[in-house]
């Protein structure tokens, strides 16, 4: 009777420790099943619903993709100063795209319209993508590359300028 008693109280106990709201708790044999099959679906359920944070969360690499932003400030800022004779239409931070409308430049006498691609946070010309177009359709590819040089130098500029306060 007593070995009983307290093997009784074990499982209590240890069934009390896990909650109801454990990932095995509440849910159909199929369900359980399922998760024992693939044990990352427990631990992807255990941190949704996780609101607690610890001291190791400084260390763990686990940020959102869709919060983080991942556009280099340099090549934003020095593409709106360059490109700064054309109206934005559009500015997208969290994607990088800088949608310009059709601007004719200082001294110029076509006008121009751009999309400014920021891919990756680094300070290099593979970061930057840019789309020159006119009225009468795409230009020369030797014309983009001047604007992306210019934008590059800009950025450049804007940095060293950072660096040296």
């Amino acid at each position: 009777m007593l070995r009983t008693l307290i093997v009784v109280t074990a499982v209590v106990a240890v069934a009390g420790c896990s909650g109801a709201g454990g990932p095995l708790f509440g849910k159909t044999r199929s369900e359980r099943i399922a998760d024992q099959d693939n044990p990352q679906t427990i631990a992807r359920a255990n941190r949704a619903n996780s609101n607690t944070s610890t001291i190791w969360d400084l260390f763990s690499n686990a940020d959102d993709p869709n919060v983080t932003l991942e556009v280099n400030r340099y090549l934003w800022a020095a593409s709106l100063d360059v490109l700064s004779f054309m109206p934005v239409q559009n500015a997208d931070p969290f994607s990088g795209v800088i949608q310009f409308g059709y601007g004719t430049p200082p001294g110029g006498g076509r006008a121009y319209q751009a999309t400014v691609f920021i891919k990756d946070p680094a300070l290099d010309a593979r970061s930057l993508n840019v789309s020159l177009r006119t009225r009468g359709g795409t230009v020369s590819r030797d014309t983009q590359r001047a604007i992306e040089d210019a934008i590059l130098t800009r950025a450049r500029q804007l940095r060293i300028s950072d660096s040296s306060l």
